[in-house]
């Protein structure tokens, strides 16, 4: 028979989250964030739910091509950008837009006889992934605008490294306003758009709005923000990941349970065992305790999870049948829940899921 799991994903609260983001920033125009396949949600699902943003960005030009294949006609940046002529002629073909943040693309665009692109000027404030020094813009931004392969405008933006903490007076919160400061001062006099705030930027930082803000688990729900929910800033999960029992046992007090037999059973007790397992992108290293739903009251994982099957401590529930639903995660069990747990973020676990899982839009 078929694995009873299932993705459903909620286009509705898709929708409600890119209000959300619109309403905390407004006058800002959106770029909303669908690379890794969506968050995991699914590109073109989220992409046509995200319909009203006023651009995508994407890690990829091929997801850039899965959206134009989509019928959709919003700008796309490509995060990645640039490595040789080849892309840029793919780039041009789908009016997609890319940013630079290293030399070598500086030279590209500089010699290239195509059409000419926009891009996206990325500014190394702190991050130290991509992007050019503070003392290295002023040069990059003059040879953009000289170079014959740029088009229009070239807006300047940064990447927070620590935005997810919003308390300015600890180490890791006092790293926001200080790559605030070295961005000004980078790109003061220089002409163009402005771009700072991620999705914990947007829910913590006004001061980070610029002109465009680029929200990217917070549309799916999410929050990255230690010990809170995506619901406690009025977002709603945009995925519902459940499965179902298919078997209830009983096991004596003394035995142990699964892999390595890390669980021991307290006492003589109903264990669940749960069509779901890291081969479906559930995460191996969430412990025993960590929450699951059953039949919408709460239960918890007991032993290893393993490659296709979760085994349940069913104490709380000695009427759950072989059928029964579990939520391993969604509107009444957050997801963030479960990824502290796990010993991860919520994002991991969403881009996480594998293609074995069936997934629903609703």
């Amino acid at each position: 028979m078929a694995r009873p799991i299932t993705a459903t994903i909620h286009t509705d609260a898709l929708r409600h989250n890119l209000g959300a983001m619109r309403a905390r920033a407004p006058g800002r125009r959106l770029m909303a964030m669908v690379k890794a396949d969506g968050y995991g949600h699914g590109l073109e699902t989220a992409a046509r739910a995200l319909r009203e943003a006023d651009a995508f960005g994407v890690a990829a030009i091929e997801d850039a091509a899965r959206i134009r294949a989509a019928g959709l006609a919003q700008p796309i940046l490509v995060l990645s950008g640039f490595d040789n002529p080849d892309d840029l002629d793919q780039l041009r073909a789908l009016g997609a837009e890319a940013i630079v943040h290293h030399a070598a693309q500086l030279d590209l665009l500089e010699r290239t006889d195509g059409a000419p692109i926009r891009v996206w000027l990325k500014v190394d404030t702190g991050m130290h992934r991509l992007g050019f020094a503070p003392d290295q813009v002023r040069e990059a931004h003059a040879r953009l605008r000289a170079a014959r392969g740029v088009a229009g405008d070239i807006v300047l933006m940064t990447h927070f490294a620590s935005s997810d903490e919003f308390d300015a007076h600890t180490p890791n919160g006092l790293q926001t306003p200080a790559q605030m400061r070295a961005f000004v001062a980078a790109t003061e006099g220089l002409d163009g758009p402005r771009s700072l705030a991620n999705s914990a930027a947007v829910l913590g930082w006004p001061d980070a709005y610029g002109d465009w803000i680029r929200p990217g688990g917070a549309l799916y729900g999410m929050s990255v923000v230690a010990g809170r929910s995506g619901a406690s800033f009025g977002l709603r999960p945009a995925m519902t990941f459940e499965t179902r029992l298919l078997a209830v046992n009983r096991v004596a007090k003394g035995e142990r349970i699964g892999y390595s037999a890390t669980w021991e059973a307290p006492e003589d007790m109903p264990v669940g065992v749960a069509a779901v397992g890291y081969g479906d992108g559930y995460p191996r290293l969430a412990p025993a305790g960590t929450p699951v739903l059953v039949n919408g009251r709460m239960a918890s994982v007991a032993g290893r999870v393993s490659m296709d099957l979760m085994t349940i401590d069913l104490r709380g529930q000695p009427e759950a049948r072989a059928g029964d639903p579990v939520v391993l995660w969604g509107d009444a069990l957050p997801v963030e829940t479960v990824a502290e747990a796990a010993g991860t973020i919520s994002y991991a676990l969403t881009c996480g899921i594998t293609r074995r899982v069936r997934f629903v839009n609703d």
